[in-house]
């Protein structure tokens, strides 16, 4: 099995569905639209070409420029049989960041969704108990978002002359 043959099943199945294909050190990348990744995942699970059954990673991206779909859920798969690895991405807009949880397919996935919602604002469709479990409830705002500044302008103990720039 190689990445010829991932992308072949998946634009057999898909379609035009899945786009943006990269290869990044050999690591097979794509794009699929939000209302599809729990058609994506389960194809990825259940092909027995595939077998993608190992959840590695989840998180997100905050791209501000990118106007309609700032937040992007990046989801990393593990074929432990062949020992293949899979990246693939949903993008949301920032106003409506809805993704459909996979924590029923990937146990794992229910404590990433959640350090994913607490930090970017990922609403996951479904998930059993999405709620904060790092930060504090309090926070009205999602802190990993690139909406403030680095630091304080203001500040005269930061200024870059004491820092020879």
């Amino acid at each position: 099995m190689n990445n010829e043959i991932i992308k072949q099943k998946l634009t057999e199945k898909f379609g035009d569905q899945v786009t943006e294909w990269e290869e990044q050190f050999g690591l097979l990348t794509f794009r699929t639209p939000a209302e599809n990744n729990l058609k994506v995942m389960q194809f990825l699970y259940d092909d027995d070409t595939l077998r993608f059954r190992f959840l590695t990673d989840l998180t997100a991206i905050h791209y501000p420029e990118r106007k309609g779909e700032e937040l992007c859920v990046v989801y990393h798969l593990h074929n432990l049989e062949d020992n293949i690895r899979l990246r693939f991405k949903v993008y949301v807009p920032i106003e409506k960041p809805d993704v459909y949880t996979i924590s029923q397919r990937f146990s794992a996935a229910n404590w990433m969704e959640r350090e994913t919602y607490d930090f970017f604002g990922i609403n996951f469709i479904g998930h059993p108990n999405l709620i904060r479990i790092l930060n504090v409830d309090e926070m009205d705002y999602f802190p990993m978002r690139k909406e403030y500044e680095m630091e304080d302008p203001s500040r005269r103990d930061k200024d870059n002359e004491m820092f020879g720039r």
